[in-house]
């Protein structure tokens, strides 16, 4: 099967541009240029220059010794959360930033969660001196203070939005009324595989760095490029996207993505879409929302702010419908339980997402030769008052 969008922007049933007609010239205008631009040969010389040596990339495939005692196979951890900003998501904000630039935009506009891709945005708009806009749920905002200031002093205007349940959907909301208004001159930075068609696929091909590097790695420390399993955790599912972008026609591999549980599947405090969702609209994009039976969308819950959102990117619904990922829902209790299992027996302190990834690995069954590879997204700096609430409690 090819897993790949179609030409007409969608990944089997799912995906498509479902967009106001005001957009319809902007939406148009990227998905009849991104190719174009991406594949061309200044583009792909100035970009991976940008992550060599402004990202810091290749980053390290690292062999965890320890939690490969502990899950009786060989985990090997991509590190992302060494990426300069701290996280995956400059891998993408510089490729669009550069689409950006190449299309005549000035003025650019992201929506965020935990944070990390409006700093990734952020980042690169002080790198190229561009006006930039960041959409932040005011719970969000909240209880991802540091990012904010980070954000803040690169010099973006962050917008805290007070609709909804304050998070993710609703930061989106504001960021799609916001380009609405100005379509113009400005360019929306969407920060996951989700949105209208071409930004799932356009996201995942700036966020496939990450499985290109994995192979040459691989082949270097064991000799062949694929592992047996790929882990990697999903709200949107760029990091994702990025980790088994190279190796979805491969059927060696087994493909296990991990969403937010939140309390509990049952309890209505969840965000696993996947799990729960219904095929439906949401952002742009046709795919699996959280909603009740009148179509209305249903607030998402996870102690994570990253993966705290009620649709799923179309990559993934597909993924999941035609069996060639399985989805496992992660509770916020098995997610702390196996960021501080990491933290205490490998040094690394993950973000609450990669957490997630990392609360998988309890619910598998590995074989001693076993060869699983598993994306650490980013690092935990953002989410230690979390952390450390969780401990007094």
């Amino acid at each position: 099967m090819n897993y790949q969008v179609n030409e007409n922007g969608f990944y089997g049933t799912f995906g498509g541009a479902y967009i106001p007609e005001i957009l319809h010239g902007c939406v148009e205008n990227l998905r009849n240029n991104y190719l174009q631009i991406m594949d061309s040969e200044d583009f792909k010389q100035e970009y991976d220059q940008l992550l060599q040596d402004y990202v810091g990339r290749p980053s390290p495939l690292y062999l965890a010794q320890r939690l490969s005692e502990q899950c009786g196979c060989n985990i090997y951890l991509k590190r992302e959360d060494l990426n300069h900003t701290g996280a995956h998501k400059i891998n993408n904000t510089i490729g669009q930033i550069l689409l950006a630039r190449r299309m005549g935009k000035r003025r650019i506009i992201a929506e965020t969660g935990a944070g990390q891709h409006g700093v990734a945005t952020a980042t690169v708009c002080a790198l190229m001196n561009m006006e930039c806009i960041v959409y932040m749920g005011k719970t969000d905002v909240e209880r991802q203070h540091v990012n904010v200031q980070k954000m803040q002093m690169l010099g973006a205007t962050v917008r805290p939005v007070t609709s909804g349940n304050m998070t993710l959907k609703d930061a989106t909301n504001e960021a799609i009324r916001d380009w609405c208004c100005h379509p113009s001159d400005t360019f929306y930075i969407i920060g996951s595989t989700v949105g209208p068609h071409p930004y799932p696929d356009m996201v995942a091909r700036m966020q496939s760095v990450i499985s290109r590097e994995i192979k040459k790695q691989l082949a270097e420390k064991i000799g062949r490029d694929y592992p047996d399993y790929l882990l990697a955790c999903v709200g949107g599912g760029s990091n994702a996207a990025g980790t088994i972008y190279h190796y979805l026609d491969n059927d060696k591999v087994k493909i296990v993505l991990a969403e937010a549980g939140g309390k509990g599947i049952d309890t209505g405090m969840s965000a696993a879409t996947i799990q729960l969702g219904k095929l439906g609209v949401i952002h742009g994009s046709k795919t699996l929302v959280m909603q009740n039976e009148d179509g209305q969308i249903e607030e998402p819950y996870s102690i994570s702010a990253g993966l705290d959102y009620p649709g799923i990117g179309p990559m993934h619904a597909n993924l999941a419908a035609t069996k060639r990922a399985a989805v496992l829902a992660i509770n916020d209790d098995e997610a702390l339980e196996a960021a501080f299992n990491l933290t205490r027996i490998e040094g690394i302190i993950p973000a609450l997402e990669s957490a997630h990834a990392l609360g998988a690995l309890k619910k598998l069954k590995f074989s001693p030769t076993d060869v699983v590879v598993l994306t650490v997204s980013g690092r935990g700096d953002k989410d230690m008052d979390t952390y450390i609430n969780s401990i007094k409690k």
